[in-house]
């Protein structure tokens, strides 16, 4: 039998402000240089923000397109009631054809073998075709504009073919090499668009969340690409990459917390958690956290990461446990068992965002919020009553 609790008093959660993620979505759609239309990625559970929900909003917010990575992530939508075109940008096995065309979904065609797969299915799939213009990942060929446009002719029929796409691998980053590229890729993507124009296919785009700042100028060159922009990581309130400047206002939605099960006194020579990696020189108050790797709270950050507690960061000593994790206090006053901890957000004066921990960790703030596990708490607050 599952038991549910209700946890008043929380061991590690995470606040998600819906207040915050409506203000992203609409400051950027308002930074476009264009009318362009937003679909909302939210794979991989809206990024850890919790799809569902996320979804809700947008649409309250007059988003109609979401983007998403498998069959599973679209048929939990569907069941949750999500209205709107709901992308598949990831391959689904031809088996689940039916299932696709039963809950309206609309598939991406990674190639022309998988076209030739689901239209040998009794079922007319809803389907856009990937193109790819460079990253080597999905699509048809997009060197080949003839090519291209041959085998989307050929399903256009046998499929129900709504739109086609490309992804731009470096539009978030702002070198002339980068910029030379993207400009290859767009010119790429649309040459194949240019050749099926009188499909009139409704769906047609190619700018990420990057591209939709950097690239898109409204001019008439974007008449056939422009027409949505998938937005991802900066409806998180997070850069695409560390060199982006985000539209003002635009914040993280995101507090992830924690609190103090214990503080101890520790003494010089004694030595702190498995494989004592960590030697105490001097007295030390060392607290224990309920927060560990089995969280998602990455164990590279051993010896060398920090949380927030009463406005001050607070060293993480030793190696973060499956469940726990124990830092300095020393130089904090009055920490007390109960108290809040902050490993992601905001304490006082200071943050410490995703992005920090990525840049800490040497990865991306993409990872960082995509393994925070499914076993902390999500709590929804907003400082809007509409909501």
């Amino acid at each position: 039998m599952e038991v549910h609790v209700n946890q008043i008093e929380k061991r590690s959660w995470i606040e998600i402000d819906l207040a915050q993620l409506k203000a992203n979505y609409l400051i950027y759609k308002k930074k476009l240089k264009t009318d362009a239309d937003i679909m909302a990625v939210i794979k991989a559970d809206a990024y850890g923000h919790g799809d569902v929900q996320v979804a809700r909003m947008l649409s309250w917010c007059g988003c109609h397109l979401f983007a998403v990575s498998n069959i599973d992530e679209a048929v939990g939508l569907r069941e949750a009631g999500v209205q709107g075109e709901i992308l598949l940008l990831g391959y689904s096995s031809p088996f689940y054809a039916k299932t696709l065309v039963d809950y309206d979904l609309t598939q991406a065609i990674v190639s022309e073998e998988y076209a030739e797969a689901l239209a040998s299915t009794p079922f007319k799939v809803k389907c856009q075709f990937a193109i790819d213009t460079g990253m080597n990942r999905i699509g048809l060929n997009g060197d080949d504009s003839e090519q291209c446009e041959r085998i989307i002719r050929h399903y256009a029929e046998r499929l129900h073919l709504n739109g086609m796409f490309t992804h731009l691998c470096v539009a978030d980053t702002d070198t002339e090499e980068c910029r030379a590229f993207t400009w290859g890729q767009i010119n790429k993507f649309k040459s194949v668009a240019e050749r099926i124009a009188d499909l009139h296919l409704p769906y047609v785009h190619c700018c990420n969340s990057a591209a939709g700042l950097n690239y898109l100028d409204g001019s008439e060159k974007f008449d056939l690409i422009g027409g949505i922009v998938r937005l991802g990581i900066i409806l998180f309130g997070l850069k695409p990459s560390p060199e982006t400047i985000l539209p003002e206002g635009i914040a993280p939605a995101i507090a992830w917390k924690s609190a103090i099960s214990q503080v101890k006194d520790v003494y010089p020579g004694e030595t702190i958690g498995y494989g004592r990696t960590f030697k105490v020189e001097r007295k030390s108050r060392i607290a224990t956290v309920t927060t560990g790797y089995a969280d998602g709270l990455n164990r590279h950050l051993s010896n060398r990461g920090h949380v927030l507690i009463r406005g001050h960061r607070a060293p993480i000593v030793g190696r973060i446990c499956m469940d726990q994790t124990l830092v300095d206090v020393t130089d904090i006053p009055e920490v007390a068992m109960g108290d809040k901890v902050v490993v992601l957000g905001r304490d006082g004066d200071l943050q410490y965002t995703a992005d920090d921990m990525a840049e800490d960790l040497g990865t991306i703030g993409y990872e960082v919020l995509c393994t925070m596990s499914k076993r902390v708490q999500r709590f929804y607050v907003s400082s809007n009553s509409s909501l």
